[in-house]
């Protein structure tokens, strides 16, 4: 089965978060050593040169913006805004406090849509519209389409992760581009989708809630790329 062969290969760590860097003198006043009538030392070119500062690394594209699908929960085109930063900091928090999904990329973040590495989709489960109100309930071997650019992505999900906000290990684990394996090299194209888990939480007492108000605990989907199609292509 594909789901099959997809949950092995990310389970295997095969599948696809990150973070971020004299010359002496002669002695005052004191006389040279060298005798006044002598010539200087010769100096190599390679001496007199000035070091030359490294090449800048390129900047990489900023992802565009996406829509998501997801059938067997109800999602039907659900805007998706890339923004620089992470999972649910202030600005991604912004984003969702207006009805939609939030995806954040660079030095903390995720990938864009397609790209080999985690890409990270965040949006509300209770508040303004609650889009992702039925996550919790999205099964290995739904199918995700996530639109953008005029091409869309098909992603399986294959495992279901609970992230703890009030562990680093725990948000490393969430953010890493091979999900729950921070610091190992992505080899393929995966999909993080993440919500609250408000309503458990508060059933077990947990009332926790962060400086952007998030609860303790999220529940997160993963799905591996499974298909790539193009209007040229179907």
């Amino acid at each position: 089965m594909p789901g099959t062969r997809a949950r092995s290969a990310l389970l295997t760590g095969t599948g696809i978060a990150l973070l971020l860097g004299c010359s002496g003198g002669g002695g005052a006043g004191g006389a040279s050593t060298t005798d006044r009538g002598a010539a200087p030392a010769a100096t190599s070119p390679a001496e007199s040169a000035p070091a030359s500062a490294p090449a800048a690394a390129p900047t990489p594209p900023t992802p565009r913006a996406a829509s998501l699908t997801i059938e067997a929960i109800g999602v039907a085109n659900l805007r998706v805004i890339p923004y620089e930063g992470t999972t649910d900091d202030r600005p991604g928090t912004r984003i969702q406090n207006r009805g939609l999904a939030a995806s954040p990329y660079g030095e903390h973040g995720g990938v864009g849509p397609g790209e080999v590495g985690n890409y990270l989709v965040t949006a509300h489960r209770l508040s303004n519209g609650g889009p992702l109100r039925r996550l919790p309930d999205l099964d290995e071997g739904d199918s995700v389409l996530v639109s953008s650019g005029g091409t869309v992505y098909e992603y399986e999900i294959t495992d279901t992760r609970t992230t703890s906000f009030r562990s680093a290990r725990s948000l490393a684990e969430q953010r890493a581009a091979v999900p729950g394996f921070p610091g190992r090299l992505p080899t393929q194209a995966v999909i993080t989708i993440s919500t609250c888990l408000t309503l458990e939480d508060h059933a077990a007492g947990n009332y926790w809630r962060d400086d952007h108000g998030n609860p303790e605990h999220r529940v997160d989907k993963i799905g591996v790329l499974s298909a790539t199609r193009t209007p040229e292509n179907g």
